[in-house]
């Protein structure tokens, strides 16, 4: 007899539990899609909002990749009657002033893109110091600028170039 009502209560069980289990399958797959679905959302949200902050990144990166290049720099910087060496100083202020105050920008494009803007910088310094080297103390801020161009010349590529051409692909494939 206790046999019997264990089978009753299993036939009443068994099925319960197969009903309970698919209502729990079913809740749990239409809450996860409801949380991929607000999740896409929040994300397409903060892409709209985002993408001005970046195309704005872009410019000021660029901008700052131009004010170093060698003919804007030169021409911004020089003053009458300097020595190549205080020359060479404000160049290098120059040129530490404007990366320091676009520094925070690195937050909104690519490591690489990063990189390269930094990369330009260093090399842009080096022409500099390399040039400054050739003309030596005595000479003047013509002098250097003079230099600057030839190793510039020399080394077939202007040092800013790259990056400013990898930041412009890069905003491309951003529209």
């Amino acid at each position: 007899m206790d046999f019997d009502k264990l089978m009753t209560t299993l036939m009443y069980f068994i099925p319960a539990a197969i009903v309970l289990g698919a209502a729990y399958l079913l809740v749990k797959n239409f809450l996860d899609n409801d949380y991929r679905v607000r999740l896409l959302e929040v994300k397409k949200a903060m892409a709209k909002d985002m993408l001005p902050l970046r195309l704005q990144a872009y410019e000021r990166l660029v901008l700052f990749l131009e004010r170093i290049s060698p003919a804007n720099l030169l021409i911004r910087v020089n003053e009458e009657n300097l020595s190549a060496m205080e020359f060479q100083n404000n160049l290098l202020k120059t040129i530490r002033a404007e990366y320091e105050h676009n520094m925070s920008q690195q937050v909104y494009i690519t490591s690489l893109s990063w990189e390269l803007i930094k990369m330009a910088k260093e090399d842009m310094v080096k022409v500099i110091n390399i040039a400054a080297k050739e003309v030596g103390p005595n000479g003047t801020a013509v002098d250097l600028s003079r230099e600057i161009f030839q190793v510039i010349l020399s080394t077939d590529k202007i040092p800013t170039y790259k990056a400013l051409e990898h930041l412009k692909e890069e905003v491309r494939l951003l529209m």
